[in-house]
């Protein structure tokens, strides 16, 4: 039979001798936002492929976990009412996505926002056509803030127009 006397000596001497730096527990907030943007990518993902089985959509070959880990992702039906918002919005305008489905993505405009650039993209979604823009959007709490918009239209399998989906990112 070993004697692990020996061993357990070693051992002892090896974790004396070994120089950790330890994390302070306030690091665990980190690992849970982490964790919690992890989840809500996954569920924003399947509530968004959900929409697009229930709606017929043509195959559209977004990455969209990928696009969640940096832009906020807003679908409007074809009458630009809010269908969907990605959790993700909270962060950029502090708005729930409960507080806009329903309602009109002009709820983010206000007095400064650029009028000509509102109708180049009212006149891309009349003529149902992609764009890229840059805005001045308002927050809940009233501040300003640019928003890089992505617009699309979304057509179902018969050709018709389904959703517009926006890829969104405060610059």
């Amino acid at each position: 039979m070993m004697n692990f006397l020996e061993y357990d000596k070693g051992v002892a001497k090896f974790n004396q001798e070994l120089r950790l730096s330890t994390s302070p527990i306030t690091s665990w907030d980190f690992y849970g936002d982490l964790i919690n943007d992890f989840r809500a990518i996954n569920s924003d993902t399947k509530k968004i492929s959900q929409l697009a089985i229930e709606s017929k959509w043509s195959n559209k070959n977004w990455d969209l976990k990928d696009i969640l880990k940096d832009e906020v992702i807003v679908v409007t039906d074809s009458s630009l009412t809010i269908v969907f918002a990605s959790q993700n919005i909270a962060k950029m305008n502090g708005y729930k996505p409960d507080e806009v489905v329903g309602k009109s993505p002009r709820m983010f405009q206000g007095e400064k926002t650029c009028a000509v650039t509102s109708n180049e993209i009212r006149e891309a979604i009349l003529n149902k056509v992609s764009f890229e823009k840059k805005v001045i959007n308002y927050k809940k709490n009233g501040d300003l803030y640019y928003c890089i918009i992505k617009g699309f239209p979304v057509f179902n399998k018969s050709g018709d127009l389904s959703h517009f989906i926006a890829f969104e990112q405060a610059a």
